[in-house]
């Protein structure tokens, strides 16, 4: 499932009907923009949002210089894209930290919203930076919310603060930020308490914990599978309690949409981050240009590219390429180059960066990630031998190969099969990188 599944592909259809036209008129702005409407209200977006939106493309598209220019079509798609760029927010904007060691965020939100895990997964991401975070157990209340942030703390090997047995948040908090002064943690993230709706005596709270510890941020941890209800409850904590930031979480699931398009234009507020799926490195900064770029198909490939980056190590990369040029590539090379592309994230998620690959696409595309492990699994039951020389794998090879990695021999088979296509595939095109052609050039095999 990519990020806005229904409205990128509704949005997709209506845009690839103008992409070539020549001539466009003031009906078939109208008509588009109709369109427009109806799937961002059917993703629920706030209606509010939706009229402005569609006001200003319109404004915008109907002016002379757009309908009479050579690419009329090109033109009023770059309006939409530059639009809803605005919607969520023109620049990133970035966490802010303390001139004066440490920096305090409070993390705040509904119950089930996920604001222990992306306590856990910021923790994650600013220590990549270079930063030194300490979590803060400051939920009393909900059973077991402090061991929760514990087992996230030590999956990360990032330490926790938390007073057994003590009941008052404001005192936890304080003496949080006395300790990490003196184990030197440059940053200290609070989880907080979260009510299942908003209430008075929640809101006491976290104003209370506020004015106790002056945090340079309040981040407000948004569900974005709640549509509507997620921009009213943005809209209540930042009115009660001056948030600086959203996060979104659960980006990845069925979601409609709604609330990361609708919560920057009503609160006013940034979306500094986007959580995107399960695993504690599943978040990244939140970029409306690149979002927008998704949405509309155009691709994400800046962040293909760090996520790349990020999975790809340039030296391996660069002795693959050796080897594929001089056939050299055995199951080894395989397995190292299917384990990097699975650090990218989930593949689905991946795909729907490529610039072209529309959601309708995506969407009949079933990325088997059990699959992959099969393959993983036959891999690692075949011997230093036999990885290295394929050829060698004969019947009864394979009847162990199979019975090792809980596959059938028909799958072992098949594996065996694709893997010198490929062999085949790579000779080809090495063959032409002799005769003059481009050849590899900096080929990079897909698994």
């Amino acid at each position: 499932m990519s990020i806005f599944e229904g409205l990128s592909g509704k949005l997709q259809n209506t845009i690839n009907k103008f992409r070539g036209k020549g001539r466009v008129t003031e009906k078939d702005v109208k008509e588009m923009m109709r369109e427009i409407k109806l799937a961002l209200l059917e993703a629920d977006v706030n209606f509010k949002v939706v009229k402005d939106f569609i006001n200003k493309i319109s404004q915008r598209a109907v002016g002379q210089d757009v309908l009479e220019s050579l690419t009329p079509g090109q033109q009023v798609i770059k309006i939409v894209h530059e639009e809803l760029i605005d919607l969520m927010g023109r620049v990133p904007a970035k966490v802010t930290f303390s001139s004066k060691p440490p920096t305090v965020y409070m993390m705040v939100g509904l119950q089930g919203s996920g604001k222990t895990t992306t306590s856990g997964k910021l923790a994650n991401l600013l220590r990549k930076q270079g930063k030194s975070p300490l979590l803060v157990a400051c939920d009393v209340y909900r059973p077991a919310a402090v061991k929760q942030l514990q087992v996230v703390g030590n999956q990360l090997n990032v330490p926790v603060f938390a007073l057994e047995g003590n009941t008052d948040p404001i005192h936890i908090a304080k003496k949080a930020i006395e300790h990490a002064a003196s184990k030197l943690h440059d940053l200290v993230i609070i989880d907080t308490a979260g009510r299942l709706h908003i209430n008075e005596e929640l809101m006491d709270e976290l104003e209370n914990i506020k004015n106790a510890v002056r945090p340079q941020e309040i981040l407000l941890v948004i569900d974005s599978m709640t549509g509507q209800d997620a921009v009213n409850v943005a809209d209540s904590f930042n009115q009660k309690l001056g948030v600086d930031g959203l996060i979104l979480t659960k980006l990845d699931g069925d979601t409609r949409g709604g609330a990361a398009l609708s919560v920057k234009a009503v609160t006013g507020k940034p979306i500094k981050f986007a959580a995107t799926g399960e695993k504690l490195s599943d978040i990244e900064p939140f970029f409306p240009d690149r979002m927008a770029s998704r949405i509309l198909g155009m691709g994400d490939v800046l962040s293909l590219i760090e996520k790349a980056q990020e999975a790809f190590d340039e030296k391996k990369a660069l002795e693959l390429e050796k080897k594929l040029r001089t056939q050299q590539f055995t199951f080894d090379d395989f397995l190292d180059q299917m384990q990097q592309v699975k650090k990218m994230g989930p593949l689905n998620q991946v795909l729907g960066m490529i610039p072209g690959m529309n959601a309708k696409a995506l969407s009949n595309i079933e990325v088997d990630e059990k699959k992959l492990g099969h393959v993983e699994a036959i891999i690692k039951s075949m011997t230093a031998k036999e990885r290295n020389d394929p050829g060698i794998i004969n019947g009864s090879r394979r009847k162990r190969i199979a019975a090792g990695s809980g596959t059938t021999i028909q799958e072992v088979n098949s594996l065996l099969k694709q893997f010198e296509e490929m062999k085949k595939m790579m000779k080809m095109m090495s063959n032409m990188g002799k005769r003059g052609g481009k050849g590899l050039g900096k080929f990079r095999m897909p698994f």
